[in-house]
């Protein structure tokens, strides 16, 4: 099948020479009027349990393309975490903390902080960062060969002030 949208990591551009006087900044409201507008119609289209697959599964596509063009492939948990909590924060994504790691079972506990997705919503009684947990999933399982399930535990939209996801690698 021809694919009009097949995504490569091309697609995101030359941002020095296409945006030389705005540069590579916006405000997030203009990440969160794209993100809620696409949820919007798509949960129209397919409702909303097609829609949070839909969400997870671009989550991971996007977070397998971000640990493959902004991670160092590393064996160690330690250096993979470190290197994604100076990025997620340099990128103004959000600010990660582990909790809770064991890896031999393949079991985390993690935050973002001042996350992109809902930090400073109302409160809307249900977590709302489904991209969230596909991306994280991808990085968890590219960083380790392993699938990850991810789940969000708690979310600004549920009263929390963080977000926290519970990561289980799949047994194989």
């Amino acid at each position: 099948m021809e694919r009009k949208y097949a995504f490569s990591w091309d697609l995101l551009g030359d941002i020095e020479k296409g945006r030389p006087n705005l540069g590579n900044t916006t405000r997030i409201e203009v990440y969160r009027l794209m993100q809620f507008t696409f949820r919007d119609i798509i949960e129209k289209h397919v409702g909303k349990e097609e829609t949070d697959k839909i969400f997870y599964e671009a989550g991971q596509l996007a977070g397998s393309a971000f640990f493959q063009h902004m991670i160092t492939k590393t064996d160690d948990l330690n250096n993979f975490v470190n290197q994604l909590k100076a990025v997620l924060r340099e990128l103004g994504m959000g600010i990660l903390r582990v909790e809770q790691a064991d890896m031999e079972k393949g079991e985390l506990i993690l935050t973002v902080s001042e996350d992109l997705d809902c930090s400073g919503l109302p409160e809307q009684g249900y977590e709302i960062c489904t991209y969230d947990e596909g991306f994280i999933s991808a990085l968890l399982e590219n960083f380790s060969g392993k699938p990850f399930i991810v789940k969000e535990i708690d979310c600004w939209c549920t009263g929390d002030r963080t977000c926290r996801f519970s990561a289980r690698a799949v047994n194989q």
